[in-house]
């Protein structure tokens, strides 16, 4: 499958989880979950020092999640990322994403070979916003600047 195949495949999920969704409202991670729940995806926050986010019912684990979820968009420190793909395994969670919108975001090595070598599809970087339609025209324009530099996802 191609890096905007999976793409595609993971914004198909209408339901999955936003791990390391931030307790802050003015974090982004909360404009990406906000984002999601607006365009009518059950987006479930994982976060395990909260009980609730923005009207939400938050969960410490991505094991914790019921009914479980098919994939988790991962917003955490890389540090944190390979604990949260061992969860996410656990959980038989299928597609990640480990968000990146500038640095190296969620991406962590150690984790993109935890989900090659338990069948999990990973896209390892990347922002959500850059291929939701209409999105705001600065993600639209950081989407042009890579397809510019070829390094937009084929």
């Amino acid at each position: 499958m191609t890096a905007r195949e999976q793409i595609q495949d993971f914004l198909g999920l209408r339901r999955f989880a936003v791990a390391g969704v931030s307790r802050q409202p003015g974090d982004f991670s909360r404009s990406v979950l906000h984002e999601f729940l607006v365009r009518g995806y059950e987006a479930v926050p994982v976060n395990p020092q909260a009980e609730e986010i923005d009207g939400q019912r938050c969960f410490a684990h991505v094991t914790d999640i019921q009914p479980p979820v098919d994939g988790v968009l991962i917003m955490t420190a890389a540090e944190r990322t390979p604990e949260v793909v061992r969860e996410c395994a656990a959980a038989g969670v299928t597609r990640v994403w480990m968000f990146r919108g500038g640095g190296q975001g969620a991406v962590n090595p150690e984790a993109i070979q935890f989900c090659d070598a338990h069948g999990i599809s990973v896209i390892p970087g990347e922002c959500p916003f850059m291929f939701l339609p209409h999105s705001a025209w600065f993600h639209g324009l950081h989407g042009l600047i890579r397809r510019i530099t070829g390094s937009y996802p084929r």
